[in-house]
């Protein structure tokens, strides 16, 4: 006689508590103030940036009256989508944040590595490696702008000094080689910055795992490829979205070395000459929420990767 299966039964879903209700309308009002504080100094901002992206506002209000413009901002005659030179300014955003985010990436994985070794001194090291980073990014900006003037600056003279350089035809780093030179400040001043995040995700491996692989035999280099590596990515993917947005959003060394200088602007400082120089505060804020979806397009990629990872 055949036996026929019963399915099993659905596990009933467990109805929540008296307590439980209590404690998550306890936590909902805990957390009311510092949702009021982000919807106050981040989505009524945004709000009102998209709302003015519709309009042909212009910064001196009362002079004329403020229209309602639709798309024409975004794909208008005179709108974002036929601007030369904010796609200029994307490219030149962009070729900043690659070379920057990659060097910065290397060698401060680097610096993360000999640091986290043990070797006399390390405290000492750790307190000095920060010292870039901690100056202000408007006071470093403003001395190696000095340092690299091709007249009087420090570079260009000990580069002629070690015969590196040619003394009758140095270069000018700053009208020459503009985005070297501004990637190379960045690359100094941040490389430390990423190097602390990276030391951080280092120090949270077991030591065990090490003792482990070198007893069975694999070198350092096993060890980096096979232990390091895969538990440090999500130190670098959050490491590596940190530094991308705040490389996408980058105004103030550009603007210290060369101001508004057109073949130089970064989204961030045409957005600002188009606001303030302009008085375009229209067309400015759809310059925002492109430069919103830009750096989110970015946020989105990352995401993904981290989700993959994480699932592999």
């Amino acid at each position: 006689m055949s036996s026929v299966a019963t399915p099993a039964p659905t596990p009933r879903r467990r109805r929540r508590t008296r307590l439980q209700r209590r404690q998550t309308r306890l936590a909902w009002l805990l957390l009311l103030p510092a949702l009021a504080a982000v919807a106050f100094v981040a989505i009524y901002p945004l709000g009102k940036t998209v709302y003015q992206s519709f309009t042909d506002q212009e910064f001196l209000a009362g002079v004329s009256p403020t229209k309602w413009v639709g798309l024409h901002n975004y794909f208008g005659a005179s709108g974002i989508w036929h601007d030369a030179d904010f796609r200029h300014s994307i490219v030149v955003t962009i070729k900043f944040t690659l070379i920057t985010v990659s060097f910065e990436f290397v060698l401060g994985l680097i610096i993360a590595l000999v640091v986290n070794s043990s070797f006399r001194g390390r405290g000492a090291m750790r307190a000095v490696m920060l010292v870039p980073w901690a100056i202000p990014t408007v006071v470093a900006a403003q001395m190696w702008k000095w340092m690299l003037d091709d007249t009087f600056g420090v570079v260009s003279d000990l580069g002629k000094k070690a015969h590196i350089l040619s003394r009758s035809n140095a270069p000018s780093w700053l009208a020459d080689h503009p985005l070297m030179s501004v990637s190379a400040v960045d690359i100094w001043k941040t490389t430390p910055f990423v190097a602390l995040l990276l030391l951080a995700g280092l120090q949270v491996i077991p030591t065990d795992l090490y003792e482990a692989a070198a007893v069975d035999g694999a070198n350092k280099l096993h060890q980096f490829w096979r232990i390091t590596l895969p538990l440090l990515v999500p130190a670098i993917l959050v490491t590596l979205i940190f530094r991308t947005l705040d490389a996408l959003r980058v105004f103030d060394v550009f603007y210290v070395f060369f101001g508004n200088r057109p073949d130089t602007q970064t989204m961030a400082i045409y957005d600002q000459s188009t606001i303030v120089g302009d008085g375009l505060v229209g067309y400015g804020a759809a310059l925002s929420v492109a430069i919103f979806l830009v750096i989110s397009l970015f946020v989105v990629i990352y995401v993904t990767v981290m989700r993959v990872g994480d699932q592999a």
